[in-house]
């Protein structure tokens, strides 16, 4: 009898002592996923470039006597940039307008002769052929004075044309000709460049929209889910170098009539607005473009999403405290948080920290995650 006693209490110590080996069940931190309605956005790679970019050559020849910017100035249209020595032209000019006077003047006599012989032919004391050739002289003698108001116009164009001034508004590059250096001047693209000049606000964004989007955006299209950026200014947004979140919006402006062959892309161009011209022609940025209608969904944060294999899963608390890992499908990032598309309730409680102490089929110690805690 006393040697049973002894047994069942040696079993009883063994059974406490093993219990008290037990460790508690980890520690985790779970979360409801958020609820709201959010769209999908597409996301490229793009460079900006200036709406207009105009090169400034000289229309006339001669000698630089004056830069008027500064490098790398803003200018307006109409602003002053270069001046080349008018003098030549304006002595054209005023010989041009003398030609135009004498030509007037002999307008003016050939008319009043026309009349004075047109009085005698009633009285025979002029024949008819003479009243002809004085008709013929004030006719040439028009002419002449049309002739002479062209090259007096042509002549004003080219003085006007030393003064060269800014065609349209934006940043100016450097004088690549500086006083004293002779240029050449023609129409026909000959002329010496002088600077350029882009425009800043607002700037174009061009990018590449892959076969598989343009595809799937056409579809929505046609469903009535999206509109075609074809015909609507759908909303981008851009996020510049070195930011980690959209810093400007604008929206889209051109669609290409056809996929590019050799890439299967088709060129798209977004408007950005640049007031304070941050933005300069040349930068890259990440375009983010409306890929869907408004939606409602469940979101997470990507710290509650493990990798299995090739599988997305996320960690479910049972009500029995207990772990599940279900498989799920991603979407995109919206405000921080990751879009999961399949196999979640919005009652479930996910586990959003502490996933890698976390066993499946095994108990946890759920913790609720404090307000605001979701966001990344």
């Amino acid at each position: 009898m006393g040697l049973l006693f002894a047994l069942a209490l040696a079993g009883c110590d063994e059974k406490a002592q093993s219990q008290a080996a037990a460790p508690p069940p980890p520690s985790v931190t779970v979360a409801q996923p958020v609820k709201r309605s959010v769209t999908d956005w597409d996301e490229f790679t793009g460079r900006f470039e200036a709406i207009q970019e105009v090169q400034i050559r000289a229309r006339v020849g001669g000698f630089v006597t004056n830069v008027e910017f500064k490098d790398g100035d803003m200018v307006h249209a109409g602003d002053l940039l270069y001046i080349i020595d008018p003098r030549p032209f304006e002595a054209v000019a005023e010989q041009a307008n003398g030609q135009l006077a004498d030509a007037r003047a002999k307008t003016e006599l050939a008319k009043r002769e026309l009349d004075r012989g047109l009085k005698l032919v009633q009285t025979s004391a002029v024949s008819e052929q003479v009243v002809d050739q004085r008709r013929q002289a004030l006719q040439a003698a028009n002419a002449a004075e049309t002739i002479a108001e062209g090259a007096l116009k042509a002549a004003q164009l080219n003085v006007e044309f030393t003064h060269v001034v800014a065609p349209i508004a934006g940043r100016v590059s450097r004088h690549l000709v500086s006083v004293g250096n002779l240029v050449s001047g023609s129409d026909n693209g000959a002329s010496t460049l002088l600077t350029t000049i882009v425009s800043m606000d607002p700037i174009y964004i061009y990018f590449d929209v892959d076969e598989a989007t343009y595809l799937k955006n056409n579809k929505l299209w046609f469903e009535g889910k999206r509109p075609s950026s074809r015909d609507t200014a759908n909303p981008v947004q851009v996020t510049l170098t070195g930011e980690t979140k959209p810093s400007h919006e604008g929206k889209m402006d051109f669609l290409d009539n056809r996929l590019d062959v050799s890439t299967g892309t088709l060129r798209s161009r977004a408007i950005i607005p640049n007031h304070d011209l941050s933005i300069l022609p040349g930068q890259f940025g990440r375009v983010r473009l409306i890929g869907s209608s408004p939606y409602e969904a469940l979101l997470l944060p990507d710290t509650a999403i493990a990798t299995d294999q090739s599988r997305k899963i996320v960690f479910v608390v049972k009500d029995d405290d207990t772990v599940e890992a279900r498989a799920v499908e991603l979407g995109p990032l919206d405000e921080g948080l990751r879009v999961v598309r399949t196999s979640l309730k919005p009652e479930d409680r996910i586990i959003i920290d502490g996933i890698q102490r976390a066993r499946v089929g095994a108990k946890v110690a759920p913790k609720k995650a404090e307000s605001g805690s979701k966001k990344s």
